[in-house]
């Protein structure tokens, strides 16, 4: 089973990118279980979705303290917060940056991880979308770090959400770009 834990804040769309997730891991095939936690509910508060992801119908439903990979939408919440608490050693980061995977690793003590993934998610949001929402940009980032989802199923997710028409299209063109300009670094 792959547990995922996705970070980011309130109004960022964290629960949108779970919801998406798991409809592209579904559509691959997989069982999924998907639900969000937050606190008061304001825009900028933390907000945390947790995903399973298994072959087999999955009947764990509580909380995922030791997640597999470790998603974070706002670039700015490792300086606040530690997201990458409980995060199984030999796990991967999906990180919204500008730093290189390797600078990132460093400067956020990602000590016993298998990979990390990368991506410029508020400049590419910010470029295709005209605001800094990041989910989706980072959604791209997930099946070039995790194979065993395509982007097509991403996409599919997506205009299951936002549907026809430019609005969808828009949310496809920013998840195409964050693919396409996701970095990765494995240990070696």
């Amino acid at each position: 089973m792959l547990n995922i834990r996705i970070h980011g804040r309130g109004g960022q769309g964290v629960v949108t990118a779970s919801k998406i997730l798991g409809m592209a891991a579904y559509l691959a095939g997989k069982q999924v279980r998907t639900f969000p936690l937050y606190g008061a509910e304001r825009r900028g508060a933390p907000v945390t979705a947790f995903i399973r992801i298994d072959e087999a119908e999955i009947h764990l439903k509580s909380l995922i303290y030791h997640p597999d990979c470790i998603m974070v939408i706002d670039s700015r919440l490792p300086y606040v917060i530690h997201p990458f608490q409980g995060l199984k050693s030999g796990g991967t980061v999906i990180l919204n940056s500008r730093l290189h995977p390797q600078e990132a690793r460093a400067k956020l003590g990602l000590k016993n991880i298998e990979g990390i993934a990368v991506v410029k998610a508020t400049d590419i949001a910010e470029e295709v979308l005209g605001t800094p929402i990041t989910n989706i940009v980072m959604l791209g980032a997930f099946p070039k770090m995790y194979g065993f989802i395509s982007l097509d199923s991403i996409k599919q997710g997506i205009r299951t959400v936002f549907g026809e028409g430019e609005r969808g299209d828009r949310q496809i063109q920013a998840a195409e770009i964050g693919y396409q300009n996701t970095e990765i670094a494995h240990n070696s």
